[in-house]
């Protein structure tokens, strides 16, 4: 271990021997916790062995995000490979039923004949749901992530990390889904269920591939047993035989062997997630349940005609929002309100990032869905927690969730026109008392001329990287900008030309929907700059590029 990487883990409080060797050598017996420390875990897995043993009509209910929809196919895998037919999968419509656990899904899956619903992302607090389907004589076990609030559904069983005394409370959905089929699988092996024993020791490792993709796109920590997932989730990837992943590898020209938590970030989850942003969640379920080498050909083609098509109305909304931040906000009011009857709600959130990106923080847009409500996506800068946001907006969203960075809303037709000034009025209190974040800093003073192979193969080192392990942050001094460039459709990207003043050695830097005036400084031809970067592989050109978060005088 060099010093540089040593440096890097004591920044991130990992200085003991031990703790250094879990974070650079994962591994899976040791780094993984036992599903029956989960509560309720007993109970669940007594009751899909009962509804087994009984040929019941199971239903899969998950949410239709990144998140949801692979945990989907996790326990979709698990049922197929012991030959279980009897499952069904429902993904509710992201603008006509919106997230939750729904009554009306729930009747439809009665009427089909369904005694249990599991689901997945979802369920936490459905309490009103869950006692409609116990009323209707269907049992429903929970497996979901997300925060407690209030009083538990009484349901079969509630598997949540959160609860009880699991030692990692950061599970993604799809994570604790994942949990539910190693307990039944060890369950039913234990019992000596032919179905059971057939399956070969360790094969729900090879579900490892959907679990990192959702861990990834879902944005939970990337520690603890998260990192081991993504781990050994990244390893299957790389070799998985799922049809439907090498069909959409195969289309976005992406290096199989060297898949990296990015690729499932900027090229797999989009499309993932565009299937339910343009009307079609079960298109993106079927990609990654699919069994048909020539079928996963044409659902890849079709979610990556989904995800352009999610690009051209994205770009159309952020060329409308542009204009009226122009007229509207000047370059230094921290809070951005947008807002469009015509807008659809669930493209909202990439919008606002665009936005947030071009300008800094905190963007906030909102649209009208199919049933009428207003709903819309918080996007930060991180300056301004979203969290924070939201406990300090007092009473004006009807309902309201998500991360620091990143986070949705629903408001009433009454208060969204207040909604501008109960937002800027919430960050004022916010850095009034302090709470924002401290400004972006950096992990080490490098030149261009050290920008190599060698530091970026120690830099991978501390791979994967994700919130609560980000990149490496480098502060690059004595540069040159010899040349400044947009690129991409609408030149929505910029591109710097970057000389050492001293070895002359040069380098290219980019960031992705960011225009030059977004950073702190403006960067000008022939002008001295220092950069804040991250060194990344140059999957355009080859070699290595920065990725720029800040130009600084």
């Amino acid at each position: 271990m060099s010093d540089l990487v040593s440096e890097f883990l004591s920044k991130r409080g990992i200085t003991e021997e031990g703790d250094v060797d879990r974070f650079l050598n994962p591994d899976y017996e040791r780094d993984t916790h036992s599903p029956s420390l989960l509560e309720g875990i007993d109970r669940a897995v007594a009751r899909v062995l009962a509804a087994i043993a009984a040929d019941e009509q199971i239903a899969i209910y998950a949410d239709f995000d990144c998140d949801g929809i692979p945990g989907a196919a996790v326990l979709w895998d698990f049922f197929h490979k012991i030959d279980y037919k009897n499952v069904e999968v429902y993904l509710p419509h992201r603008d006509r039923e919106g997230y939750g656990f729904h009554k009306e899904a729930i009747e439809q899956l009665v009427g089909g004949g369904v005694s249990l619903i599991i689901t997945v992302d979802v369920g936490t607090t459905a309490v009103e749901s869950v006692a409609y389907a116990k009323k209707l004589g269907v049992d429903v076990i929970v497996t979901d992530h997300h925060e407690i609030i209030g009083a538990l559904p009484d349901a079969l069983a509630v598997i949540n990390p959160k609860l009880g005394e699991y030692p990692f409370r950061d599970l993604c959905g799809a994570g604790v889904a994942f949990k539910l089929v190693q307990a039944t699988l060890a369950e039913g092996k234990q019992r000596g269920i032919a179905r059971f024993t057939a399956v070969p020791h360790g094969w729900e490792k090879w579900l490892l591939d959907l679990v990192a993709i959702a861990t990834i796109a879902d944005m939970v920590p990337l520690v603890g047993e998260n990192r081991t997932f993504v781990h050994f989730g990244l390893k299957v990837l790389r070799k998985s035989p799922r049809p439907g992943i090498l069909a959409l590898v195969n289309r976005l020209r992406l290096r199989r062997a060297e898949l990296s938590e990015d690729d499932v970030a900027f090229s797999i989850a989009p499309r993932i997630n565009a299937a339910s942003r343009m009307d079609e969640p079960d298109s993106a379920f079927r990609l990654l349940a699919c069994t048909d080498a020539r079928e996963a050909e044409t659902i890849a083609a079709h979610l990556e005609d989904l995800n352009t098509r999610r690009k051209g109305v994205v770009s159309g909304v952020v060329r409308q929002a542009k204009k009226l931040v122009r007229l509207r906000f000047k370059k230094d009011d921290r809070v951005v309100v947008l807002g469009n009857p015509e807008w659809k709600p669930a493209i909202l959130g990439l919008a606002a990032n665009s936005i947030m990106a071009d300008r800094g923080g905190v963007v906030c847009m909102w649209g009208r869905d199919a049933n009428g409500n207003l709903k819309g996506s918080c996007r930060s800068d991180g300056s301004v927690s979203l969290v924070d946001l939201f406990a300090h907006a007092g009473d004006v969203f009807e309902h309201s969730g998500g991360h620091a960075k990143s986070g949705g809303f629903a408001v009433s037709h009454k208060n969204v026109h207040t909604l501008p000034e109960a937002l800027a009025a919430a960050v004022a209190k916010i850095e009034h008392s302090g709470q924002a974040e401290e400004a972006k800093t950096h992990d080490a003073l490098i030149t261009l001329s050290e920008v190599s192979v060698s530091l970026f193969g120690q830099v991978s080192q501390l791979a994967p990287f994700g919130i609560g392990n980000p990149k490496p942050v480098f502060r690059v001094s004595s540069v040159c900008i010899t040349e400044v460039k947009r690129f991409g459709k609408s030149g929505a990207h910029v591109e710097l030309s970057l000389e050492c003043r001293k070895s002359g050695s040069r380098s290219r830097a980019f960031d992705f929907f960011r225009a030059p005036e977004g950073f702190t400084r403006t960067p000008v031809q022939g002008e001295t700059a220092e950069v804040l970067a991250t060194i990344e592989r140059d999957s355009f050109r080859g070699g290595l590029a920065l990725r720029l978060i800040d130009v600084l005088a």
